[in-house]
């Protein structure tokens, strides 16, 4: 009987939008219970992940998502939705929900929380600069054809021959979510660690573990076997066994 291929662990941490406006108590789109995820992701930090990276939203004034930038009646934040199309392609469109202003560029509300352990983080990822479209992947925007904005997050990963990637932060149902979805498509093997997130809607998580489950992305917890094999890294890299990587965890 042969041995088993040996499969390259390479584990890399993406923070996604742990900023103040994501943040009771003052963020104009504040998470509900957004700051309890902390000591997670602080550990998270100091565990030998080959990178760690922090995204941040870092839209324009002008950001089509704002609901302050469009007429009256059907501007109600969290309530209307508005269909955006393509600027390079009138025949492909997204429907996106409209949100207060948030993480506007150079305000205090799109600074990352001063509770996260900065010095730790190896890159900052900025997103959501375009004011023409929504980007809730911390990767690119939703559109294909062809996709407008790209944030060089998975060059960034490449470059440092990241094999599998855990990702934490805010929202769950929003750019947690759709940054892991783009995660697995870029060929990494997703994990999301469910004490590292908060849901903008508390009843969420159901779906979005069921859109995971889907899509190959696991949802899995700090103390899971993928995590421990990150806490017991030696050096820059490690071997995994086909015996030893884990089927997806709900």
């Amino acid at each position: 009987m042969t041995d088993p291929i040996p499969i390259r662990f390479t584990p890399a941490l993406i923070i996604v939008d742990f900023q103040e406006d994501f943040c009771p108590p003052n963020g104009s789109l504040a998470v509900p219970d957004a700051r309890s995820i902390t000591p997670t992701i602080n550990r998270l930090l100091s565990l030998p992940f080959a990178v760690r990276i922090a995204t941040k939203d870092w839209h324009p004034a002008n950001h089509i998502s704002f609901a302050s930038n469009h007429p009256a009646p059907n501007n109600m934040p969290f309530t209307n939705e508005i269909t955006i199309t393509n600027p390079h392609n009138p025949s492909e469109t997204q429907t996106t929900r409209l949100w207060p202003n948030h993480c506007v560029q150079h305000t205090s509300g799109a600074a990352l929380v001063p509770e996260l352990d900065i010095d730790r983080v190896q890159h900052v990822v900025e997103k959501g600069q375009d004011p023409r479209v929504e980007m809730y992947s911390a990767f690119a925007d939703p559109f294909l054809s062809p996709t407008v904005s790209r944030s060089g997050l998975a060059d960034m990963l490449r470059a440092a021959e990241v094999t599998h990637v855990f990702i934490v932060g805010l929202a769950l149902d929003y750019c947690v979510k759709f940054t892991a979805l783009d995660a697995a498509k870029e060929g990494f093997a997703t994990y999301v660690i469910a004490e590292g997130t908060k849901p903008v809607d508390p009843g969420a998580w159901a779906d979005v573990g069921n859109t995971f489950a889907g899509n190959g992305v696991g949802l899995i917890r700090e103390d899971s076997t993928m995590v421990d094999k990150v806490r017991n890294l030696g050096g820059k890299g490690a071997v995994l066994r086909d015996a030893e990587v884990p089927t997806v965890a709900l």
